[in-house]
């Protein structure tokens, strides 16, 4: 945080900021690619994310400079929001959008945000949102609940800046506590957030500190997802709920309103073999995954940590072969981690198309885990020698000021 101090001061002169916030990254162990079919994801937030620093502007001006991207950004809260110009300023103007639709602002804020990890598969774009709505919902004193703050960083990122994702990444950012899974139904936004063993000790938590670390393994490429085809296996996934309902003779409702949770598990092993086989694989990973959740929340709350890892294994296999998703470093440092000892279970994060790969770790086999992984996956990519990274976390509580 002192870097941001002094970057404060470089960037805009004389004048303190008032207020600290960190939003951390998140990592979704079990129900990737679900959560814009409206179906059940699982979650950690982790001690490494984006750090704020900021004061309010009685004018209404945002000057927001970052030590991660280049340009400093300026608008005006009290004015429309401009269209799109393709960096990092627009999730702040998305959010700012986003805001507006309901509320009428009159506080700015000048300030600087800092990013602890490369970006690629752990809702970096969603910890700048939730970070940013909370800072301009401080300077104008809105009030917003937790589930707010998700609805609007979620409205910014689909309506503005145009990725047709759910709620997974903002919730996870927001929800999360530090020794808990969160367990979310994203049709209803009802959560729980459950202890490791809680089910083995009659609702506490099992004694001592979570069996496991979070490995991070960055590939060493990282890509938006506006520039991959995430937009396209969401489509995918409405159609092939949309044939099913055409197979039932239902009546259908506009693509953008429609969505895999609205068809019984039990219509797709009656329809999958008459469906194109492109359309039955997504659909096959999203009834196949939301049944893993539910069976790796079940192991989670017996303390059966090895089988969640499996779970999360299992889960990764779907997202390749059904999915149909994953750059083939990812898929590389998949296999790697499925091969590594210590390593519980792991899966490619995010969408899968650039970016990390995560797994659950034994914290005893730190060292043995990194030399092993580092080395297997630069003898197949050397060229990624200079900006393959990988780290160990641990899991931490959502968004909050310091």
């Amino acid at each position: 945080m002192r870097d941001l101090f002094q970057a404060y001061r470089t960037f805009f002169g004389k004048g303190d900021a008032l207020y600290q916030l960190f939003a951390p990254y998140r990592i979704c162990p079990l129900g990737a690619h679900v959560d814009h079919q409206h179906g059940l994801v699982t979650g950690f937030a982790f001690n490494s994310g984006i750090e704020f620093l900021f004061s309010a502007t009685e004018t209404g001006k945002v000057e927001m400079a970052s030590l991660s991207f280049e340009g400093l950004m300026t608008f005006n809260v009290s004015r429309p929001i401009d269209e799109k110009q393709d960096n990092w300023g627009d999730y702040l103007r998305g959010a700012v959008w986003a805001l507006q639709q309901d509320f009428q602002l009159k506080h700015g804020v000048r300030g600087i945000v800092q990013g602890s990890m490369p970006i690629g598969g752990l809702s970096s774009s969603a910890a700048l949102l939730c970070g940013f709505v909370m800072a301009i919902d401080k300077v104008n004193q809105l009030g917003l609940s937790k589930m707010q703050i998700i609805e609007y960083a979620s409205i910014a990122e689909r309506k503005y800046v145009g990725l047709n994702n759910g709620i997974l990444d903002q919730a996870c950012v927001v929800l999360c506590e530090a020794d808990k899974l969160l367990f979310l139904d994203t049709r209803t936004s009802e959560y729980k957030l459950l202890p490791f063993g809680s089910a083995a000790t009659g609702g506490g938590r099992m004694g001592g500190s979570l069996p496991f670390k979070l490995g991070i393994f960055f590939s060493g490429v990282t890509r938006k997802l506006t520039g991959t085809d995430y937009n396209l296996r969401v489509s995918e996934c409405k159609t092939a709920a949309w044939i099913m309902q055409a197979y039932e003779g239902e009546q259908l409702k506009e693509l953008q309103d429609t969505r895999l949770r609205d068809v019984e598990e039990e219509k797709f092993l009656e329809y999958q073999d008459k469906m194109p086989e492109r359309f039955a694989k997504r659909a096959r990973h999203f009834y196949s995954e939301c049944d893993r959740v539910t069976a790796g929340v079940k192991a989670w709350q017996e303390g059966d940590i090895r089988k969640f890892g499996e779970y999360i294994f299992q889960s990764c296999e779907s997202s390749i072969h059904n999915y149909e998703c994953g750059s083939p470093e990812l898929i590389a440092l998949y296999h790697i981690l499925r091969h590594t000892d210590g390593v519980f279970g792991g899966r490619f994060s995010g969408a899968g198309f650039k970016g990390a790969c995560i797994a659950l770790i034994d914290p005893a086999k730190e060292d043995s885990i990194r030399q092993y992984v580092t080395d297997e996956y630069l003898k197949q990519y050397p060229q990624y020698r200079d900006s393959f990274e990988l780290f160990f976390c641990d899991p931490a509580s959502g968004v909050d000021f310091l």
